[in-house]
């Protein structure tokens, strides 16, 4: 696999208590704007993804050694004293007001997995795109311990997401997909570039799910 340095998440920040749905950003030309540009860096390209499905490894997921959460350490501290959760709230939302410790206590957010809007933090939990389960299974258990962190914390390939809480679950492409249909594109196209980054494989039942998905970008 490429080497991955804990420096690549070392990086600088971009600077409604009832959820409610908000107007769809403009999909034409695969445009991401509005909401979706404050969310996570923009994925490769579909004709791109489709070039790295083709050459990802396709082989049944492995769970031996047991899946262990504790093995990929998360929210590191990013800048001063905030840490990664920290970081992609601020990054993903708007108007966002932060305490000492650096934790959000008011800002407006949009999940782009349902279009559902909230002003409150709680409500919210950093997803990673590529569950941290998903890539134990496809390659992951036998990556060091630095490395496991590096992925668990990376903010520059298209992996961590303010999201809806009741939304942050195990997922795969051949299983789930964002409720939100014009989002479906980004995230397939986001998840190969990660499974792609991080020569994780695919099993055979995701690969069909991800080339119908991106047949369709």
């Amino acid at each position: 696999m490429k080497s991955i340095s804990l420096s690549f998440v070392l990086l600088s920040v971009l600077g409604l208590s009832l959820a409610a749905p908000v107007a769809e950003a403009d999909a034409d030309a695969g445009l991401e704007t509005g909401v979706f540009s404050r969310a996570l860096p923009t994925p490769i390209s579909a004709a791109t993804a489709r070039t790295y499905l083709s050459q990802l490894t396709v082989e049944a997921e492995s769970n031996s050694p047991a899946y262990d959460r504790d093995l990929f350490v998360h929210w590191i501290t990013i800048s001063g004293s905030c840490n990664t959760r920290e970081t992609v709230l601020k990054r993903d939302g708007t108007n966002v007001v932060t305490d000492t410790s650096c934790a959000a206590t008011s800002g407006n957010w949009v999940s782009p997995y349902d279009n559902v809007a909230t002003t409150l933090a709680s409500d919210l939990d950093i997803d990673h795109l590529v569950p941290l389960k998903e890539a134990w299974v496809s390659g992951a258990r036998t990556w060091t311990n630095a490395q496991r962190q590096a992925f668990a914390n990376d903010l520059t390939r298209p992996q961590l997401i303010a999201v809806t809480d009741s939304l942050n679950q195990a997922k795969d492409p051949a299983e789930w997909m964002p409720p939100l249909a014009s989002y479906r594109c980004t995230y397939v196209r986001a998840w190969v570039q990660v499974k792609q980054y991080y020569n994780l494989s695919v099993d055979s039942a995701e690969k069909t799910a991800l080339t119908n998905y991106l047949a369709a970008c």
